[in-house]
């Protein structure tokens, strides 16, 4: 896969494009890069992703919304998906004044050599967000390419969105984001000494340190994998601030079961595969130990 950082770096060779910020590639964005595969391949063109580092908001807002995998990550997903060239366009506060007329005619047209565009229906872009699905066609029809406004992807009746499978994972709801995304919702991270009380109750845990701006699924005991050197080692992980000793920073670790290692300054990832109960303060560390044995039988059942 090609990866063009600047539009002045792509090849000039015609394309097949879609274009969004693509923070999650999930199933709606995969749906996208399929149909535009097809028409790259009827009209021997590039299939094409147009995105935007970093993302709007955060040049708009200041600040942007949680990530749903890392950009590395994400040019790994969208090679996975089949796409041929992803052009990088840095977003910056003068590439948002540019009116959509412009970015059709001299960004598609003349720097990318369009001949296909496939959107979402509900796509906007350019200067105030004018440009819509009707002004692509209307270029189009003048200009020589073809535009597609696709219906939004749904998953168990709800429309997909990047927006939609945050909520989901806040609410600890890890099977809809992983319908939604298309695989299993991923948290990566360097393991980091933690406080050490998971060895003193005889689960010794691995404790994560994920990027400040990837998305956290919301507290509480999950199962699921912990990812490293191409092995899926079933763990127990925990997201929450360990009320039983009080008040703590919140924390992100596994105990991976059955493992026998040393994980501390690995690049690792967690999985999450299903949640299994809300974080509570128990009445004695005893009681906890409890828990935290009858969390990993659990683990065991759904995944061994």
């Amino acid at each position: 896969m090609r990866v063009v950082r600047g539009i002045e770096d792509s090849p000039g060779v015609p394309t097949a494009v879609t274009v969004g910020n693509f923070y999650a590639v999930h199933k709606g964005h995969q749906s996208l890069i399929r149909k535009v595969k097809r028409r790259a391949a009827e009209l021997d063109a590039l299939a094409t992703v147009v995105t935007f580092e970093p993302h709007p908001q955060k040049v708009l807002r200041g600040i942007g919304p949680p990530g749903l995998c890392t950009p590395d990550r994400k040019l790994e997903l969208l090679e996975e998906a089949g796409v041929e060239q992803v052009v990088i366009l840095a977003f910056t506060p003068e590439l948002s004044r540019v009116e959509p007329e412009e970015f059709i005619e001299r960004i598609l047209v003349k720097e990318l050599a369009v001949k296909a565009i496939v959107v979402g229906s509900d796509f906007r872009f350019g200067r105030y967000a004018r440009g819509d699905v009707t002004m692509l066609k209307s270029f189009g029809r003048r200009l020589g390419f073809f535009v597609e406004g696709a219906r939004m992807a749904e998953a168990d009746g709800q429309t997909i969105s990047s927006t939609a499978i945050r909520h989901a994972l806040a609410e600890g709801d890890v099977k809809w984001a992983a319908k939604a995304l298309g695989r299993p919702y991923r948290l990566p991270g360097k393991v980091v000494h933690g406080a050490g009380r998971g060895r003193g109750l005889g689960f010794p845990t691995a404790n994560l340190n994920p990027p400040p701006e990837v998305c956290l699924p919301g507290p509480g005991i999950y199962a699921g994998y912990t990812l490293n050197a191409g092995r899926r080692l079933p763990s127990a992980i925990s997201v929450g601030t360990n009320p039983t000793f009080g008040e703590n920073p919140l924390s992100v670790e596994a105990f991976v079961i059955d493992f026998e290692g040393d994980l501390y300054g690995r690049e690792v990832e967690f999985e999450f595969t299903a949640r299994l109960r809300d974080h509570v303060a128990f009445p004695s560390v005893e009681a906890l130990n409890e828990a935290i044995a009858a969390d990993v039988e659990e683990v065991r059942r759904i995944l061994i």
